[in-house]
């Protein structure tokens, strides 16, 4: 089917080191321009984010710091896009909630113009979920043809979700499934663990995802400024983000799960400074315990050697050897005459 167009619509996606539109930066873009007539024009550039990418980000589109090392930035493209994208409506996929936004941040930071009024924007997605509910009576409707008697009564939408499991597990027996990375698998199967498994992807650390898994299963921080970042690692240079996440309006659960984070830092901090202390310091090291045998034979060995002699005397008595007294003068007698005359 042609789309009625009366002027060009831009379909683009954007890839980025991250979802914070504040702080994350795109690492690609790509549009291609529709045009009225149903010609197409297709533009990709990859753009030099001017910070590190998340591995976590790279994994999901498959962009490294080494592909766009030597890309232009996004300042030296600004002006580029903004042309090709000029006189265009704006189509996307959850276009409306981060590509427009993360695009529109873009240009605001390099001071490039990129006017949104008068034109339309198409957010696909937004089609996708309003067409296809996803509610507990859509899916009820959808996998098992029947309509939720009493619905919103808390027995009746239990039962009904009961029941849309054992509808999907016979729906999707034996069918495959490609996550993002490309990998296939057939993820509903008829057992908890694998279940879990399949409806935990973002592997969440505390439900509401202020935390994640990494793939390491390391804890990382899923919103904010340290976005991406080891938990820990974030302890360790900002030890007050943990006081402030505490003082917060955080889910309490949440504040539980980074507490049991914390005392196991803590811990392992403390037990590391323990060890230290109980080694000996280096100044004293130095010093050498000079009554071992081992050190005082080193110290005898570097002092100067006994002196040898032709016979032994060491057992023979030693006499001073004597010699003649001085003979009387008139000085003497002069001296002692003195000395008498004081003691009168």
């Amino acid at each position: 089917m042609k789309l009625n167009l009366k002027r060009p619509l831009a379909f683009f996606d954007l890839e980025a080191t991250g979802i914070n539109i504040g702080v994350d930066r795109i690492v690609e873009i790509s549009v291609i321009k529709l045009h009225p007539d149903g010609s197409e024009e297709v533009k990709t550039w990859r753009v030099n984010p001017e910070m590190p990418i998340p591995i976590e980000s790279s994994l999901i589109h498959g962009i490294y710091d080494e592909h766009i090392k030597d890309e232009l930035t996004f300042k030296d493209l600004a002006p580029l896009i903004a042309e090709f994208m000029d006189n265009s409506d704006l189509a996307g996929f959850n276009s409306n909630k981060f590509d427009i936004p993360m695009l529109m941040e873009e240009f605001l930071r390099v001071g490039v113009l990129f006017d949104l009024d008068n034109r339309h924007f198409v957010d696909v997605q937004n089609i996708f979920h309003q067409m296809e509910q996803r509610t507990l009576k859509a899916a009820y409707q959808f996998y098992c043809q029947k309509d939720i008697i009493n619905a919103h009564s808390a027995e009746a939408d239990t039962r009904a979700t009961m029941e849309v499991l054992l509808a999907q597990l016979e729906r999707y027996e034996n069918q495959e499934w490609e996550d993002k990375k490309g990998n296939r698998s057939i993820p509903v199967v008829n057992h908890v663990e694998g279940l879990h498994k399949f409806t935990n992807l973002n592997r969440p650390v505390d439900f509401a995802g202020r935390m994640a898994f990494n793939e390491n299963g390391e804890e990382v921080f899923n919103f904010g400024k340290h976005k991406g970042k080891r938990v820990e690692d974030v302890f360790n240079m900002e030890p007050s983000y943990y006081s402030w996440m505490m003082q917060g309006d955080f889910p309490l659960y949440t504040k539980r799960k980074l507490e049991e984070i914390y005392k196991r830092w803590n811990d392992k901090r403390q037990a590391e400074r323990q060890q230290k202390a109980s080694q000996p310091r280096p100044e004293n090291a130095a010093k050498k315990d000079i009554t071992t045998p081992n050190i005082q034979k080193e110290l005898f060995q570097k002092t100067d050697p006994p002196k040898t002699y032709s016979k032994p005397y060491e057992n023979k008595p030693f006499k001073k050897k004597e010699e003649p007294a001085a003979p009387v003068n008139e000085d003497m007698l002069k001296l002692l005459a003195d000395k008498f005359k004081k003691g009168l």
